[in-house]
């Protein structure tokens, strides 16, 4: 039996692991430059935006691993990813601005 959201996970699973990738590298190139209250803050949200995409990339791992058709696991995989990627635009607009 197909999933119900077409085999959704096999591409979560590798951009969840690449955006785990760009958080790391932002955070990285934040460091180069001056610090403030501001970039502390972004710094913490890039972090955890790095985990959400973690447990998005787990999710959809788990999913094809499960041996049939998980549509749960899925669907959560899709909407951890939704939110980091809502997350990395706000962090992309609170960074846009912090820059001076």
């Amino acid at each position: 039996m197909r999933s119900p959201l077409g085999g959704l996970s096999t591409h979560i699973l590798p951009t969840s692991a690449t955006m785990v990738g760009v958080c790391m590298t932002v955070l990285s190139i934040g460091h180069l430059g001056h610090g403030g209250d501001a970039r502390m803050v972004i710094d913490k949200l890039l972090a955890c935006d790095a985990v959400v995409f973690l447990a998005s990339a787990l999710l959809s791992f788990m999913s094809i691993r499960s041996g049939h058709a998980n549509g749960r696991l899925e669907s959560r995989a899709e909407v951890v990813f939704i939110a980091g990627l809502g997350v990395l635009a706000v962090v992309a607009v609170a960074l846009a601005f912090a820059i001076t």
